[in-house]
């Protein structure tokens, strides 16, 4: 039996995904975290095989929480699930130490094979993200700016170009405001940009621009 915990804001997507998995006969759902907080906390009680996380909730979440979830239980394994669709997003996320990544459009054909592939400790990935992957891997010079950003960085860049204020940022992330215009300055400075305004443009060619929570 295959033990797990779904870390996902929405009540409707958690339960969709219950749903989901009630036909899978090996596979149990045994908590539910509403954010990052609560995902922590569960990790530190135990008691499950995977934890199924949504990359953008409440209070820490995305790359920083994956990477505090390793440095405390190395072992456990994380399969994404996300509304983001650019491989950049799963590339950051494979790094940080989540072992699968999968879009909640793909969910309902995918998600019982993911989990159960994943819990087995073999990576779940969609041949793009293995693809960007290993261009990664190889020496380059000719990155996108993008690429160039720290994880927190490209966590604001993300949320700035979704029309997230400052202000808003510094909530959803727990920062002060000063924390995420420092943050904000340093971005423009990395990809060479002077505002907001071709920040957003340079995330629409590049598909970055993906629908985010409230």
């Amino acid at each position: 039996m295959i033990r797990i915990v779904i870390a996902d804001d929405h009540t409707i997507m958690r339960e969709g995904l219950k749903r989901i998995l009630d036909g899978a006969d090996d596979i149990e759902v045994v908590g539910e975290a509403v954010d990052g907080f609560e995902a922590l906390a569960h990790v530190r009680r135990g008691g499950f095989d995977l934890l199924m996380l949504d990359l953008s909730m409440p209070g820490r979440s995305g790359v920083e929480l994956i990477r505090q979830i390793k440095d405390e239980m190395p072992k456990l394994p994380i399969l994404i699930l996300t509304m983001h669709e650019e491989e950049q997003y799963a590339v950051r996320a494979i790094r940080a130490g989540a072992r699968g990544y999968l879009t909640k459009e793909s969910a309902g054909t995918q998600l019982v094979s993911a989990i159960r592939k994943v819990a087995a400790g073999r990576p779940y990935i969609s041949l793009e993200v293995a693809e960007q992957l290993a261009m990664d891997a190889m020496p380059s010079t000719e990155d996108l700016p993008h690429k160039q950003l720290s994880n927190r960085e490209f966590e604001v860049f993300t949320l700035l170009v979704n029309g997230k204020s400052i202000t808003d940022i510094a909530d959803l992330l727990h920062l002060s405001a000063k924390t995420v215009s420092t943050h904000k300055t340093r971005i423009l400075q990395k990809m060479g940009m002077n505002s907001l305004a071709e920040m957003v443009q340079y995330a629409v060619q590049h598909r970055l621009l993906n629908p985010l929570k409230n």
